[in-house]
C-alpha cells in the first residue's frame, strides 16, 4: 500500500522536503496556508537580499541562472530562483494552496502506550504499521468553511521559525502600546506590505524600530535612507552585536573547511582529535580578536557606544549572523538614523520613554523587530498536551535536527538556524528522505537522546549563555554534513584530492550527486 506523506509548509525547507521524496518514489501533499511558495521569501522588505553569498545559497542540482551576477541577490531574484526550482522539479502539483493545518494529532491502537516504546515509532523505521497521523486543514480563505481530516503515515512540518507568531514585549498597565497615539506594528507586518505601502506608510513619518537583529537594522536603514535628516529614524536596542559588512561574510565563508573545523571540539571527539584541537584552537581565538579589532577599526563602534560586550565567536557559535546594511554609520553620522541603547522602554501618548532618558522620544510609528515565538507556534499545532511538552519541555536540540526521539513518524525541516539555511536544510531533507525509502533506521531513543546532549554540551561550550537549541553551528557544518552522509552510508569526503579536502571550502555543489549514489 503506498505511504501517505504530508509535508506542511511549501518555503524553502517544503519545497526541499517535496522534491527529493518524490525522487524516492513517494506522492507527498503539501499544504501551503497561503497562496503561493517562498515562505519568509515571499513577504520581505524592498531591501532585502541574500547575507550569505549566492554559492552558498543555491540547490546543490539547481545553479543560479547566469543573468544572477550578484554575489548577493536581492529578495526579487531570490524568489525568481525558489519559483524556477519549484517548476523544473514540478512540484507545484503537489502543492494545495490556501490550506492551512490547523492541527495535528497521533492515533494510535488503543492497546499501544507509544510513550514507553524504546525505538522511535516503536520499531525504528519511518512507519508504524498501526500509528497515524490525522491532519485537520482548514481553508485559509474562508474560516466558516468546514474543515478536513486527512489520516497520513508520516507528517514533516515545515512551518519555519520566522512568520505567524510574532514576539511583543509585555508592559506593565497604562506603560504600553495601549496609551500610545501612534500606529504600532512587527516588522512581520511591514515586510508583508507591498512595497509601495510600506513607504508610503514611513516616509515624513518620526519611526522608531525595536531591536537590534537583522531585521531591525534592515527596517532602520531603509527608513532613514527614505526620510533623511528631516525625520530621523531611531533605533531601540538593549544587546549590541557585531554586524559585519557583506564581503566580509563572503571572505568567511571562503575559509570555512576541514582544517579551520580541526580548532572545534565536536562530539564523541577521539584523544588525537581533541588533543589537535588544544593544539589549534588559539587560532581560532586571534581569528575572533582580530575580526574584533577589524570591525572597530572600520566601524565608530567606540564613537557610537556600539562594541559589544560578548566575543565575535561567541556570536557565530550562536548562529547569529547580521549583516551590515549599507552606508549604515553614515547615516548614523548625518543624523537620519539615531541608535540609543537601553535596558528598557516604555510607552507614553507621544512617544517612548528609555530608562536613561527623561525627555520622550517622539515618534509616530513604532516598529517592534523583536522576532518570534517560535517553540510556540511549534507547540501548538500539535493536539495532545503530550507532544506540547514534547517541544516546550525539551532544552536540547532534535536529533540530526529534525526527528524528535518522543514524537512518532515526524520530522521538522527549517526549524534548526543555520547562516547558510538552504544548504544545511536540504542535506536534512536528503538524509530524511533516504530515511523514508527504508535505507536506513534510527538509533535507540535512549541513544538519539545521548547524542542530543553531547551537541547540547558542545555547543554550550562555545556559545554559553547564547545557547539556541535549535542552531547549527556554521564552525562545524562539514562535520554534521559527516554525519548525515555515515547514517546514508556514503562516503563524507567530496574532493578529489587531499590538499582540497583540507583547505578547499565545502558547499552545496559538493553534494550534488548523493542522492544519486545506491
Amino acid at each position: 500500500m503506498e505511504k501517505k506523506i504530508a509535508i506542511i509548509g511549501a518555503g524553502i525547507s517544503g519545497l526541499l522536503a517535496c522534491k527529493h521524496i518524490l525522487e524516492k518514489g513517494f506522492s507527498p501533499i503539501v499544504f501551503e496556508a497561503r497562496s503561493g511558495i517562498g515562505g519568509v521569501w515571499s513577504q520581505t522588505i524592498e531591501s532585502t537580499k541574500l547575507q550569505i553569498p549566492k554559492k552558498m545559497y543555491q540547490f546543490s542540482d539547481f545553479a543560479w541562472p547566469p543573468s544572477v551576477t550578484e554575489t548577493f541577490p536581492d529578495d526579487e531574484q531570490v524568489m525568481e530562483y525558489i519559483k524556477a526550482y519549484a517548476v523544473h522539479f514540478n512540484i507545484l502539483p503537489r502543492i494545495r494552496f490556501n490550506c492551512k493545518v490547523t492541527c495535528i494529532d497521533y492515533v494510535v491502537p488503543g492497546n499501544e502506550d507509544f510513550p514507553s516504546w524504546d525505538l522511535w515509532g516503536g520499531i525504528g523505521w519511518p512507519f508504524s504499521p498501526t500509528g497515524r497521523w490525522n491532519v485537520t486543514v482548514q481553508d485559509a480563505r474562508d474560516p466558516a468553511a468546514p474543515v478536513e481530516v486527512y489520516q497520513l503515515d508520516f507528517v514533516i512540518l515545515c512551518i519555519g521559525k520566522y512568520s505567524d507568531l510574532p514576539n511583543i514585549p509585555d508592559f506593565p498597565l497604562n506603560s504600553g502600546p495601549e496609551v500610545f497615539n501612534g500606529k504600532v506594528l512587527h516588522s512581520m507586518d511591514y515586510a508583508a506590505m507591498a512595497n509601495d505601502c510600506a513607504a508610503e506608510l514611513v516616509t515624513n513619518k518620526r519611526v522608531t524600530i525595536i531591536g537590534f537583529q537583522k531585521s531591525a537594522v534592515d527596517i532602520a536603514a531603509e527608513v532613514a535612507e527614505r526620510n533623511g535628516v528631516d525625520h530621523p529614524c531611531t533605533l531601540i536596542f538593549r544587546t549590541v552585536h557585531w554586524i559585519v559588512p557583506d564581503y566580509f561574510i563572503a571572505l568567511t565563508f571562503k575559509s570555512l573547511n576541514r582544517f579551520t573545523e580541526f580548532m572545534v571540539h565536536k562530539p564523541d571527539q577521539g584523544f588525537f582529535i581533541w588533543l589537535l584541537v588544544i593544539l589549534l584552537s588559539p587560532l581560532l581565538w586571534i581569528f575572533s580578536k582580530l575580526v574584533e579589532a577589524y570591525l572597530k577599526r572600520k566601524q565608530p563602534l567606540k564613537k557610537y557606544n556600539m562594541v559589544p560586550e560578548h566575543g565575535f565567536l561567541k556570536q557565530i557559535s550562536s548562529c547569529m549572523f547580521t549583516v551590515l546594511p549599507a552606508n549604515f554609520y553614515d547615516k548614523v553620522e548625518e543624523g537620519s538614523l539615531v541608535l540609543k541603547k537601553s535596558e528598557s522602554f516604555k510607552f507614553c501618548k507621544n512617544g517612548l520613554v528609555i530608562d536613561s532618558e527623561e525627555t520622550p522620544i517622539a515618534t509616530d510609528i513604532v516598529i517592534f523587530a523583536t522576532g518570534y515565538k517560535s517553540d510556540e507556534k511549534l507547540k501548538n499545532i500539535f493536539q495532545t498536551s503530550y507532544f506540547q511538552k514534547c517541544i516546550t519541555e525539551s532544552l536540547a536540540s532534535f536529533y540530526r535536527e529534525c526527528i524528535h526521539p518522543h514524537i512518532p513518524q515526524l520530522a521538522i525541516l527549517g526549524y534548526a538556524d543555520s547562516p547558510a539555511f538552504l544548504y544545511t536544510t536540504e542535506m536534512r531533507s536528503k538524509w530524511l528522505a533516504h530515511f523514508l525509502a527504508g535505507k536506513f533506521k534510527l538509533p535507540t531513543i535512549g541513544e538519539m537522546e545521548a547524542d542530543v546532549k553531547k551537541w547540547e554540551k558542545c555547543m554550550k561550550y562555545y556559545a554559553n549563555e547564547s545557547y539556541k537549541r535549535s542552531c547549527i553551528s556554521v564552525l562545524l557544518q562539514i562535520y554534521c554534513n559527516d554525519q548525515i552522509c555515515k547514517d546514508m552510508g556514503f562516503n563524507p569526503r567530496r574532493k578529489k584530492w587531499l590538499l582540497a579536502e583540507l583547505f578547499a571550502p565545502y558547499c552545496p555543489d559538493d553534494y550534488k550527486y548523493l542522492c544519486w549514489q545506491t
